[in-house]
């Protein structure tokens, strides 16, 4: 019975509120009109000549690896690549790899498959146990990269037309991390059953704190429960597109006209705080992408369906007309109907497997 009830709740939260319907069901009434801008562009895969730096513009099977090598300077946390078809599993450790230690990276430490989305694969890794463990189960290139403590992280989705020298910012989400907060009684596996968002994530919360969901924390302390802002894993997303200001803008500008061959994406970006970002003080890129992504401010849980598929609609005519333009002006290539179909089918198993790994 108890079991029922709580699939029951949980099916209610998800019919209720529209940000946790799956992004098939969301998308589909924009369908025709993507179908539509495919055939005047004369191909179904026309964004992924958005961002000609980006393999398939970032639309689907970029690598994390070759984005962060088109960033300028040390806007991004320390990486190291790992291949396990190539390298040797054993060394995958802070303690044998001493390349990790040049590159100034040490526990905790975040591992993330090299090839993506939705924060699939992501974790947080706090031992060299855990970073083992990591590597025998991750059956795909990774990344391990230092750990930013920064307290926020946002995704500012920024676009410029190929023959303009600026650029603008079109939205910003600000992404609130998940934690609970102690009574002194409650354990944390039951604070987290008993709030309406994250119970939704359960498994996957559970997977993250292992025997911590077991402690009883005291009155009014805190947890967080997740180390990322990821929607798809117990984030909440308020759209912070009001605090878009000419200083911001400018750091994005300088920013983004030195990616060689970047035109539109979403920057996801943690930070101290909202003033020292915008003066270009004390944050990190911690993701960079392209023409795949989505204006997360659009999750906010006070917009409707109906915002919503405004705000998609207007972020594909930027995408449609940025690509248009390099297609025709810059002679940047389509990705073919055969091709596409083959880069979006191996992106599917890759999501596939990883959601098995949470």
């Amino acid at each position: 019975m108890q079991r029922i009830k709580w699939i029951l709740s949980i099916g209610i939260i998800k019919i209720s509120h529209w940000e946790y319907w799956p992004t098939s069901l969301v998308f589909a009434p924009l369908g025709l009109y993507w179908v539509w801008m495919g055939l005047k562009a004369r191909s179904f895969y026309f964004m992924s000549a958005a961002n000609p730096g980006i393999h398939t513009g970032g639309f689907v099977m970029e690598s994390k690896r070759d984005v962060y090598a088109l960033l300028p300077g040390r806007l991004y946390p320390e990486t190291l690549y790992i291949d396990k078809r190539n390298d040797d599993p054993g060394l995958v450790s802070l303690a044998g790899l001493s390349s990790a230690y040049r590159k100034n990276i040490s526990f905790p430490c975040v591992a993330k498959p090299d090839i993506g989305m939705q924060g699939l694969g992501v974790k947080k890794i706090r031992n060299e146990e855990e970073l083992q463990l990591y590597c025998q189960n991750m059956p795909f290139p990774f990344l391990i990269q230092s750990y930013i403590d920064y307290p926020n992280e946002a995704g500012i989705f920024y676009h410029r037309h190929p023959n303009e020298a600026r650029g603008k910012i079109s939205g910003i989400a600000l992404k609130e991390f998940a934690f609970v907060t102690g009574n002194g009684r409650d354990t944390v596996e039951t604070l987290v059953r008993q709030n309406k968002r994250y119970k939704l994530y359960w498994e996957s919360i559970a997977r993250e704190l292992g025997d911590q969901v077991h402690i009883v924390l005291r009155d009014g302390e805190t947890m967080k429960l997740l180390d990322y802002g990821n929607h798809a894993r117990g984030s909440k997303f308020t759209d912070g597109t009001h605090l878009i200001n000419a200083k911001l803008e400018n750091l994005l500008n300088e920013i983004c006209v030195r990616i060689p061959g970047f035109y539109i994406g979403r920057l996801d970006i943690k930070y101290n705080t909202w003033e020292e970002l915008s003066e270009g003080r004390n944050f990190s890129i911690i993701e960079l992408n392209g023409s795949g992504s989505n204006p997360t401010h659009i999750y906010d849980p006070g917009h409707s369906i109906l915002f919503a598929w405004k705000e998609m609609a207007r972020h594909w005519r930027l995408i449609y007309r940025i690509a248009r333009y390099n297609h025709i002006h810059k002679d940047i290539a389509y990705l073919g109907f055969g091709e596409g179909v083959r880069e979006v089918l191996a992106q599917g198993k890759i999501k596939k497997t990883l959601r098995k790994l949470l």
